[in-house]
Order: C-alpha cells, then structure tokens, then sequence
C-alpha cells in the first residue's frame, strides 16, 4: 500500500521500492520546457539583443529549483507541466537522493543567473557560461535521458546509487540491440567527414538568399500600398 507523501520532502513513497524516487519521464519533459525557455530568451539576445526574456527565464528557474529542492518537486511548476504532459506514459522511477545533488547544482546556477542578470542587471562571461552549462545540462536530460548532475554524486557520497535511469548503475551486458559496430562508427564519421567537406564546398551557395517562390512577399508589399 502506497504510504502518504508530506507536503515538505524530497521524492515520493511508491510501492516496492525502499528509498524515495521520482518520475523520470516527467522530470525529462520538465527539462526540455526549460531548454527550449532559455534556448529562445538567448536568441534573443544574439539577434535582437534584448535581454527581457532571459531575465524572466532566470527568475524562474531560480524559483522553480527553489521550490524542488527546499520545499517538494511535486509543487515545482515545470514538473507539474512535464507530469500533465506525460500522464498517458508508464512511469519510470529513479532514485530521488541523486536527483537533489543535480539540482542542488541547479540552484546554484541558477542563483548566479539570477543576482547577475536580474538583481545586478549586468551580462559578463559568468552568465555565458552559466546559461551555456545549464542548455548543456537541461538537453542531456531532456533528449538523452542522461543525468549530468547525478554523475557527479558518487564523487561526493560513499552510499551507492540506486534506481537511475535506463538502470546504467546497475552492472549489466549490453543487449545486441545496444551494440555498435564498426560500420557503424565509420558510417558517423563519413557523415560528420561530409558535413565538414560541405562546410568548406558549398557555403557560398548555401549564403545565398532564396527567393520567395510564390511571391507572397511582393503581393503583401502591394496590398500595402
């Protein structure tokens, strides 16, 4: 029988398992709705050089780590929205210890993003870099399932890490289905070989502009006049 969750913890109490844990899938879809945030404030920044976006995205993510880590994740905005976006799919659960030092890390980061951008209102490296490590972090989550943060934490505790995702801390061989081949390697790089011949052959072709086929661009014009 399912035990009752407190409102004030890290995790949840799920049926046949001895330690708090928490749904992968949710915290994935949670990770890609905070990449794609603060994918599109930067652009905004590269080409309009409007730093708005970023700084609500950063007050944010401060907020919402602040409310996993010190008071629950199930009262954490993203992951409320990842739970909703997912409920149709099987959970998978994973241990919650690993998942609080990552985003312990989160909360780090995020609080520089935060003092810099919002409270001091100024753009250095500090904030490249920061929002650089956390795009690397939040898309290693959300498109591989790869937790960079829970790499972290053997270095940190002695107790060993139980329940992650696709069950990679478990000593296990690979199925054939997970293998790769040789031809396979060399069938990546042949493909990353031509993108960098390609690079060097055809940008002058690929700067050039494309012309607008229907020409609805012209007509707009004209009606505009």
């Amino acid at each position: 029988m399912k035990k009752k969750n407190a409102v004030v913890q890290f995790g949840e109490i799920v049926e046949g398992y001895d330690i708090p844990v928490l749904n992968e899938r949710e915290i994935r879809a949670a990770a890609g709705l905070l990449f794609l945030a603060t994918f599109l404030s930067l652009m905004f920044i590269v080409f309009r050089e409007n730093f708005v976006p970023i700084k609500y995205v950063a007050t944010f993510f401060f907020a919402d780590f602040l409310i996993r880590v010190f008071i629950n994740p199930r009262y954490s905005p993203t992951l409320i929205m990842g739970r909703l976006i997912v409920r149709k799919q099987n959970p998978e659960y994973v241990g919650a210890r690993q998942k609080k030092f990552a985003w312990k890390i989160g909360v780090g980061l995020s609080a520089i993003m935060f003092i810099f951008l919002v409270l001091v209102n100024s753009y250095s490296p500090i904030t490249g870099i920061g929002c650089l490590i956390c795009l690397v972090f939040l898309f290693f989550e959300a498109a591989f399932g790869i937790c960079l943060g829970c790499k972290f934490y053997p270095l940190f505790f002695k107790e060993k890490v139980q329940y992650c995702p696709g069950e990679v801390c478990d000593t296990k061989t690979k199925q054939d289905i997970q293998k790769t081949s040789g031809v396979q390697l060399l069938i990546v790089l042949a493909f990353i070989a031509g993108i960098t011949l390609a690079a060097f052959t055809l940008q002058k072709e690929f700067e050039k502009k494309p012309y607008d086929l229907f020409g609805i661009n012209k007509a707009t014009a004209k009606t505009g006049q």
